[in-house]
């Protein structure tokens, strides 16, 4: 899905009997690619920062629209939702377009979103100008950043990931602090405008994804076959020009007669000639397009509903249904803790030093840690997986009992270190997959963590409208978590069954 011919790490021979042949690309591991962790990096902090940092902004529309908190909860989560729900889709821009053009068109669509969200008149405008626009965005950008960090590395692609993805932890913390002070210093509607011209560099970080070109010279696909004709093409306007002067001076009859003729009629040849050359080429860009955004559409198509589709696999399944009950249960605490402080009127001790900034702070520890610990002899990357999302479940069901600004701290940096293992979550979807289908996995992958943060948020407000109090909606979304942890444990058991029943009856039969 996300394999196009100036993204990917390897390059097929131009003709057809010649396709087996692979080059490895000298960038992988080493050189730009490192400069696409910083790409990344950069990307993770303006978006799933800013996202993250969207309470701030949520108790401005409470306070501005005065509409419930169900209804403004739905700005945040479409945006959320939809930056990760179009990742499927955004892989057709990636196979037509390259990462690098669908990533700087993100970023403009991103800061066009901020930017007429700050004259919203009504919640529901905001639900097209930021939860549609900015989403749309956000996921142009977001996605590529992910993809184009795996074509780069191999060895290190673990490594890679996990550094980059650390620009959600410090984004949260940064991306906080910065709206909350525009917010105070010029009001919300001026700090989106504001924040609106800071995601511009979006499309800087874009334009840093360069493709990867196996040869020298070889920036997009065809890139010699292109100067290579371009070169042949030269010659043929040479040879209607230089060498026609040379036959017609060399003997045609009346050569010497008329010697001012040839150029007077070359002028008009050339001219002609020209406008084909010009023609030619405008039909073979078209043909060019027409066929990249066939074959796209063929290789987006064969990997969610081709014969190899990813969902005949169980384990596969299983996951993506840990991922729709998952991310809503993450996203939750990051809206509702500024309202949950004022709520219990720990504002003054919020101000010194916030809640979410202890979530990310610990979020950027914990994918470190995680990932190092994941790394050692002897431990698996799934058993690490499924302690973090013990922990983090736990932390959800413990949060309402704490009214205390200490106690709330403890639970926030829980959740922070317990969710660094997003960081591990392309290492898992690459065990259970593959390393070959791992980019259409992950979009699917992300595009049910986003269904689940386009619901959480809502469905935890719509609770605090009918009972007065946040403390079942973290109830609910703690065992909502849990039935998702439930399908990662059930194909483990059904392996551990099938195994013991066959030493048994191997048992029985010796």
């Amino acid at each position: 899905m996300y394999t196009s011919h100036e993204d990917i790490g390897y390059d097929f021979e131009d003709d057809p009997k010649d396709k087996k042949t692979l080059k490895v690309n000298p960038n992988i591991d080493g050189g730009w690619a490192w400069m696409m962790v910083l790409s990344s990096f950069f990307v993770h902090i303006l978006i799933m920062g800013s996202q993250m940092a969207l309470g701030v902004l949520n108790v401005e529309w409470l306070e501005e629209f005065h509409q419930s908190r169900g209804l403004t909860a739905w700005v945040s989560s479409l945006s959320m939702g939809i930056t990760l729900i179009v990742g499927p889709f955004i892989g057709l821009f990636i196979n037509t377009c390259g990462c690098r053009r669908t990533a700087i068109i993100g970023g403009l669509v991103n800061s066009l979103g901020w930017v007429l969200s700050a004259y919203a008149a009504s919640v529901h405008y905001l639900f097209i100008t930021f939860g549609v626009a900015a989403g749309l965005g956000s996921g142009m950008a977001y996605l590529p950043a992910v993809v184009m960090v795996g074509r780069y590395f191999q060895k290190r692609r673990a490594l890679a990931q996990g550094l980059s993805t650390t620009g959600t932890g410090f984004g949260t913390f940064l991306m906080t602090l910065l709206l909350k002070h525009l917010c105070a210093e010029y009001g919300w509607r001026n700090a989106m405008f504001i924040q609106g011209a800071v995601s511009l560099n979006l499309c800087v970080c874009g334009a840093l994804m360069r493709p990867l070109s196996p040869g020298k010279g070889r920036d997009h696909p065809g890139g010699e076959d292109l100067r290579v004709r371009a070169a042949h093409s030269t010659e043929s306007v040479k040879s209607d020009g230089q060498p026609g002067r040379a036959e017609e001076k060399g003997g045609g009859p009346g050569s010497e007669e008329t010697p001012c003729d040839p150029p007077a009629q070359a002028r008009p040849d050339r001219a002609r000639l020209g406008k084909s050359v010009c023609a030619l080429r405008v039909l073979k860009a078209v043909s060019q397009i027409t066929v990249r955004v066939r074959k796209g559409f063929r290789d987006w198509y064969a990997g969610y509903f081709g014969t190899a589709s990813l969902f005949s696999n169980r384990m596969f399944v299983a996951f993506i249904f840990w991922a729709l009950f998952a991310y809503s249960s993450f996203v939750i605490p990051f809206i509702h803790l500024p309202e949950i402080v004022n709520l219990y009127n720990l504002s003054e001790q919020n101000d010194v030093f916030p809640l979410t900034s202890i979530i990310a702070i610990l979020h950027i520890f914990g994918k470190v840690i995680l990932g190092i610990v994941a790394d050692l002899p002897g431990i698996t990357v799934w058993n690490v997986f499924l302690m973090a999302n013990f922990t983090l479940v736990l932390s959800i069901f413990i949060l309402p009992l704490m009214h205390t600004y200490a106690g709330l701290a403890v639970i926030c940096a829980l959740i922070g270190f317990s969710s660094g293992y997003f960081s591990l979550m392309p290492v898992v979807t690459e065990d259970l997959v593959g390393i070959e289908h791992l980019a259409n996995a992950y979009g699917i992958i992300i595009c049910a963590n986003g269904i689940s943060a386009l619901l959480g948020p809502p469905f935890a407000g719509w609770i605090y409208d009918i009972t007065q109090k946040y403390d079942f909606s973290f109830y609910i979304c703690g065992l909502l978590y849990m039935v998702g942890i439930l399908f990662l444990l059930i194909q483990p058991c059904i392996r551990i069954i099938e195994q013991s029943r066959r030493k048994y009856m191997d048992g029985a039969h010796v």
